[in-house]
Order: C-alpha cells, then sequence, then structure tokens
C-alpha cells in the first residue's frame, strides 16, 4: 500500500480544511504528491487526469485568483480532477480522488473537497482542459492555519461536518432491519471507516445491504443533488467505496468487487 501509515488512522484524522496558512507546499510534499499524481494518471483506467496548480502569493489575493467565492482562505495551490465530458464515471472518480485526499493526509497535507465552490471558468484557464474535458473536482492542498476563521467555523456548523449518522440509518441486514456491529465480525472497522467518510454537505448518502458475506453498496439521492452536470453523490459513493476497499486491504481480509 502506498500510505506510510496506518489508512484507518488517516480516515479517522482527515479533516475538510478551509483556513490556510498562506504559505506553498514544502518541497519535498510537493515532490511526493506530484509524483504520485503522475503515477495514477499513468494507471488510472478511466478518462480522467489530475494535476497541481499552483500560484504564490497572498492567501486572499489567491482565493480571489482561483475562484473559490472566499470558501477557501490562505491556499495557493490545489489539486484539480479533469474528466472527459463524455465518459463520466464519478463514482470511480471518487474512489481515486479519495485516495489522493489520503496520500496528502499521509504527507500532512490538509485538504477540502470542493465540488461547486469555486469558479470553473478561473481554474480551466489555469490548468489549460482540452475540449472535451471539464473539471469535476478540486480541493486546495496546505498548511492549517492556527486560527480558524469564524465563517468556517459557522460552515461546518450549518452542515454539522462533524456528525455522520448512526449505524441504524445508514447499514442494514437483508431483511432491511438495522445491522448490528455485532452481526458483521471482522468488517466492523471497515463498515464504520464508510460511516467515516466525507460527502457532498455532509448527505452521507452510501447504504449498505449485507446478505451473508456480501455486502451491497446502495445510493439513497437527496434531492437538489441529481446528475445534472456532475454527479456529487455516486462520487460520494465512491469515497464509501475506497475508505471499505483500503481498510480491508490494510486487515488482509479477502475478497473481491
Amino acid at each position: 500500500m502506498e500510505f506510510k501509515r496506518s489508512v484507518i488512522d488517516l480516515i479517522k484524522e482527515r479533516t475538510s480544511t478551509r483556513t490556510y496558512d498562506g504559505r506553498g507546499l514544502e518541497k519535498e510534499h510537493l515532490d511526493e504528491l506530484s509524483a504520485y499524481l503522475d503515477k495514477i494518471n499513468q494507471e488510472i483506467k478511466i478518462k480522467a487526469r489530475f494535476k497541481i496548480v499552483s500560484n504564490l502569493g497572498t492567501g486572499k489575493e489567491e482565493s480571489k485568483r482561483l475562484g473559490t467565492y472566499g470558501f477557501i482562505q490562505g491556499a495557493n495551490t490545489y489539486i484539480v480532477g479533469i474528466m472527459d465530458k463524455n465518459k463520466n464515471d464519478a463514482f470511480e472518480f471518487g474512489y481515486v480522488f479519495e485516495r489522493i485526499i489520503l496520500f496528502a493526509t499521509d504527507l500532512g497535507i490538509q485538504t477540502c473537497w470542493l465540488g461547486g465552490t469555486f469558479s470553473k471558468d478561473n481554474f480551466m484557464q489555469i490548468v489549460g482542459l482540452n475540449e472535451n474535458e471539464f473539471i469535476a473536482i478540486i480541493s486546495p492542498v496546505g498548511y492549517k492555519k492556527e486560527k480558524m476563521r469564524v465563517f468556517e467555523k459557522t460552515m461546518r456548523s450549518s452542515i454539522g461536518a462533524d456528525k455522520r449518522k448512526p449505524w441504524s440509518e445508514l447499514f442494514f441486514n437483508k431483511n432491511l432491519q438495522p445491522l448490528d456491529e455485532d452481526e458483521v465480525g471482522e468488517f466492523k472497522l471497515p463498515i464504520e471507516m464508510v460511516r467515516l467518510g466525507p460527502s457532498a454537505s455532509n448527505k452521507q448518502p452510501w447504504r449498505i445491504i449485507k446478505d451473508e458475506n456480501t455486502f451491497h453498496f446502495f445510493l439513497c439521492r437527496n434531492k437538489g443533488y441529481g446528475i445534472i452536470g456532475y454527479d456529487l453523490q455516486k462520487n460520494d459513493i465512491g469515497i464509501a467505496k475506497c475508505h471499505f476497499d483500503l481498510t480491508i486491504e490494510e486487515l488482509g481480509i479477502k475478497g473481491s468487487w
């Protein structure tokens, strides 16, 4: 596995950071992250690519120039996720982008998924898109400012950023009854890592039904999060798969998709 630390610890540690200290990435971190993106771009099986863009300057200026509408402050470096317009696989894209996020977390870099709160036009000019491409997701990469802005505190509070739904609302047995943690044996941690995953507006649209030794993943859509443009909630299911997959790999549990 590509991580130096336990992926379980990384999933627990990762949080969305919107206020950065204005520093550029340390050279060692930038080199490692760039090399990892190169590896992903070579191995990825869907029509997508990932690129780092950076404009050094003051945080506030960069926030405006890179078009995050003030949602991100102090960041001057971003990972940009680019997809083919005609082959838009949000499920697999979400899986891969979350691996990148966890890799950054392993380096001690803070991140934040952004699917709609950024100006695509601004980023398009910097990235240099081909005619058949669009920007699906971006994330700032940098170092957290010690003091969080009031704006960020308010936002996190409004969406319950630190809260997660209980098992009884997310995971079920084949009779559609809430799944008891004692019923899943060695899969308790992988399922819990799904529960801890990030999602658009913290909607947590994933549902799992356990049938014998098979776990079925479902998407429970929320109104206003449809498939127009880029399917953010299918992307969220990709994140869920990523957490489950990486955790069972770390624990040495055998299985297949």
